[in-house]
């Protein structure tokens, strides 16, 4: 994703998003149809929301004959990696440990999930690779 274009999505724009990330490419008409019975929208609607999005750099398109097919530039697990970075500069300090200290202090995290997320930091350190 280019740096210079992350900016936040809308609410639409987030519906799309996790329509993409779950599915997989997709044509403007794949997203009219799946929203259609929860969120119905103009051909025009979904055709500026995909513009959109590719203008902030999350979706890219090819074009299949005439028909354009969107996919996501990253996982939304690398989105969400990047946001969180943004909300720590922002609100922590730069402090990773100030953030999940919120998180479990404002019930975000439970304990079973923090023991989870403990274990898999160790067993990274143990292998010396990342976490997956």
């Amino acid at each position: 994703m280019a740096s210079n274009s992350w900016d936040r999505l809308s609410g639409l724009e987030e519906l799309v998003m996790g329509f993409l990330w779950s599915e997989g490419p997709a044509t403007a008409e794949d997203v009219r149809t799946f929203f259609i019975d929860r969120h119905p929208m103009k051909d025009s609607t979904v055709r500026t929301v995909l513009r959109r999005l590719e203008n902030k750099g999350y979706v890219t398109h090819c074009v299949e004959g005439r028909t354009y097919l969107y996919r996501p530039v990253d996982a939304g697990r690398s989105v969400a990696a990047r946001a969180v970075g943004k909300i720590v500069e922002r609100l922590c300090d730069g402090s990773v440990e100030q953030l999940l200290i919120g998180m479990v202090d404002g019930d975000v995290i439970d304990s079973v999930e923090l023991e989870r997320l403990a274990r898999r930091i160790a067993e990274s350190r143990e292998s010396g690779g990342r976490m997956s």
